[in-house]
């Protein structure tokens, strides 16, 4: 009897260590799809997480201005539960965000965490900081 439980320890153990294993196998599979995203990938994505509700009575006009070889010029115009979104430039944005192409991805993507981005100058933030995080609820 004595054999047995070092046996089942073992066992589990080893069973442990290859779900383990799995799940680190699927999660990097998982992140590089991500990391290979446009951001114009992005952006598309961005149009199937709209939440009108939480959009409702916002007036926001959002301009990304993204360096890189992937970069670019982005806008969206939230008005009352609804938006608009486009390449270039929009008239007076309330907030405008300034990044790198692979590091707007990373962030959009879960990768990197926005503050972080934001406290180490990956990501600046110019105008309505309140608008700005009200981004994430708009668009999950």
């Amino acid at each position: 009897m004595k054999s047995e439980i070092p046996h089942y320890r073992s066992s589990t153990r080893h069973l442990f260590l290859a779900i383990s294993a799995f799940t680190l196998l699927i999660c990097t599979v998982a992140a590089n799809e991500h990391m290979d995203s446009t951001p114009q990938e992005v952006f598309d994505s961005m149009r199937g997480s709209f939440q009108p509700a939480k959009a409702k009575g916002v007036h926001a006009r959002y301009q990304w201005d993204l360096s890189g070889p992937q970069g670019g010029q982005w806008w969206i115009d939230v008005d009352d539960g609804k938006y608009k979104m486009g390449k270039g430039k929009v008239d007076n944005p309330n907030v405008t965000f300034v990044a790198k192409d692979k590091d707007w991805v990373a962030v959009s993507n879960h990768q990197m965490g926005g503050t972080w981005a934001y406290l180490t100058g990956r990501l600046k933030i110019r105008g309505d900081q309140g608008l700005a995080r009200k981004l994430g609820e708009i668009f999950p």
